[in-house]
């Protein structure tokens, strides 16, 4: 894979094409922007995507605080139907607001509920998700087994994860709190010919006493029918997998941290190419995986905002 890193001027750019996020795009473009992309991912001229496609972000106005429920879940554990379906139900419940990430590991990352076997196949781990979950069951007293997960990995009776149990009270606190102390927009282009996407980030801190900020980006896959095992042992082999962690990117488990080069105009700009992968079940389909991207304290791991942004 080719790789540049290099510094951009964009005194000129106009008329840039992007597909939105869920939150409304904002901001002027930066004058200068620090580039690492593959632009092999772009089928044509990378001059021609600088000067056509790179995205104009204009205001921000968003002024909502959204939740990232991560449910840590695994295909043989009997009580993670009802939890996947909990989360899912807050979900639907308030759209745009609370999302949604299903990541199979345990507390040691591969446990019994996340292994293959002969009836059950299909492996739903990837290596990031697999260090998150090691590291927070080495370091968070909360993350005891499946199911479990954080709210916005907010600090809850000492402890980050907590059972599905809370997920309901903790999500409408802090929907009511409505403490927006980050705001984010991204916009993204999508190339079927090579399968690779550019994600252009902004990050707006809204709160300046806020340091270490990290940014990650989780890439998942909407829904998948496959098998699991459900709350009375039986085998269901047509279980819909929903919001299922594929990876992040970059490889990075816990993101980069947003500096001071990332800075333009008083906000941070970050960008990423990436190729689109194949669904578990190795058909491809870009229109069936989403990004989400937040911003979190790398101090107390609390995530400040999250949002959604279609691939295809």
């Amino acid at each position: 894979m080719k790789k540049v890193t290099f510094i951009l001027a964009f005194a000129t750019l106009f008329g840039l094409a992007f597909l939105p996020s869920c939150d409304r795009i904002t901001n002027p473009y930066p004058p200068t922007v620090t580039l690492e992309l593959d632009t092999t991912l772009y089928p044509g001229n990378w001059a021609d995507y600088l000067a056509n496609e790179w995205p104009t972000f204009t205001a921000n106005t968003n002024t909502d605080r959204n939740i990232l429920i991560e449910d840590f879940t695994g295909h043989k554990c009997i009580f993670c139907p009802a939890a996947a379906e909990l989360a899912h139900q807050l979900q639907l419940a308030n759209p745009g607001r609370v999302h949604v990430a299903s990541i199979h590991a345990g507390v040691d990352g591969i446990g019994d509920f996340q292994s293959v076997d002969a009836e059950y196949t299909l492996d739903f781990t990837n290596p990031d998700g697999l260090y998150i979950g090691t590291w927070f069951g080495a370091n968070d007293g909360g993350f005891v087994g499946n199911p479990r997960g954080p709210v916005s990995r907010v600090t809850n009776g000492g402890v980050i994860f907590q059972s599905p149990g809370q997920w309901s009270s903790m999500t409408s606190t802090l929907l009511t709190e409505n403490n927006l102390r980050v705001n984010m927009q991204s916009a993204l282009n999508y190339y079927p010919s090579t399968k690779g996407a550019f994600l252009h980030v902004e990050v707006e801190k809204l709160d300046q006493t806020l340091t270490d900020l990290g940014i990650v980006a989780y890439v998942l896959e909407d829904s998948l029918v496959g098998d699991q095992k459900m709350s009375d042992n039986t085998h269901n082999h047509n279980y819909v997998h929903r919001d299922i962690h594929r990876k992040n990117l970059n490889n990075m488990p816990f993101g980069r941290q947003l500096t001071a080069a990332d800075l333009n105009n008083g906000k941070y700009y970050v960008n990423y190419s990436f190729v689109v992968p194949d669904q578990l079940d190795g058909n491809y389909n870009a229109a069936n995986m989403h990004v989400l991207i937040y911003v979190y304290d790398m101090a107390t791991k609390e995530i400040y905002q999250v949002i959604k942004q279609y691939i295809d």
